[in-house]
């Protein structure tokens, strides 16, 4: 898997997903590519399934039906070996920061690095203050998730996500709880990493700055027919898609 960035075609492209817990289809038919470099955002209403997706796309849960390809392996289908290396490409970030509370920042952003290489701990010490300085929290290493801010916490699991400079950024509501400004400021940052990174980056969330702010390509998941009923950038889609829950979603407070 060394050689998938240099890939031309798709990063991610799902084929007929259906996503279910036993009888109960929660999304069904799901055709959509992201391609590399994309900040591609998963949007729709409340309960549509945006978080499952991305836990099927994580490598969390087993499609119902059909497939995820990265740059044309079929995840689910592949040898238990090759999506380990797939995952290795993988950073994450979940809604809470899911930091452990009884441990530093720099021993958080440590654990991706003692887990999945053999780097001696003077070169895994450098990498991790490397990584808490590229989010704005150089000095903060010994600083424990408890005594700083909500939006420090969220920056400092972007920053383990970023440990192993992986290819694709997963997240899932970055801004959630945070107000305008860090909200703001965290959209700038994410912008910054995919620029100097060359990383994928899906996003889930129902923030209407967020989604014009960085987006330009996304998936619209509708609760009702259970299946995705949009697709592209969303200003684009804010413009001139002419479904009306599209359009009721992102022009929400809009005259």
């Amino acid at each position: 898997m060394d050689s998938t960035k240099k890939t031309t075609g798709p990063h991610i492209t799902v084929n007929n997903l259906t996503m279910a817990y036993g009888d109960f289809i929660i999304q069904k038919n799901l055709n959509f590519k992201v391609r590399q470099g994309d900040i591609f955002i998963i949007m729709g209403g409340s309960g549509c399934g945006k978080s499952t997706l991305l836990r099927h796309l994580v490598g969390l849960k087993e499609p119902a039906k059909g497939e995820v390809r990265y740059h044309g392996t079929s995840y689910w289908t592949a040898e238990l070996q090759v999506q380990e290396e797939i995952r290795k490409q993988f950073g994450v970030l979940f809604q809470s920061g899911a930091l452990w509370s009884s441990m530093t920042l720099a021993e958080n952003v440590a654990l991706p690095l003692e887990e999945y290489t053999e780097l001696k701990k003077n070169d895994i010490r450098e990498i991790v203050s490397l990584k808490l300085a590229l989010v704005g929290l150089k000095g903060f290493e010994d600083y424990y998730p408890s005594e700083i801010s909500g939006g420090m916490q969220k920056r400092a699991g972007l920053a383990r996500a970023m440990a192993l400079d992986p290819e694709i950024l997963f997240f899932d509501e970055p801004s959630a709880g945070l107000d305008p400004i860090s909200s703001r400021l965290l959209d700038d940052l994410i912008l910054e990493l995919r620029d100097s990174l060359g990383s994928t980056v899906v996003i889930v969330t129902h923030e209407l700055a967020s989604i014009f702010a960085i987006g330009n390509n996304s998936v619209f998941l509708d609760t009702d027919t259970k299946t995705m009923i949009a697709e592209g950038d969303p200003n684009m889609l804010r413009e001139n898609s002419t479904d009306p829950k599209v359009q009721n979603f992102l022009k929400r407070g809009k005259a």
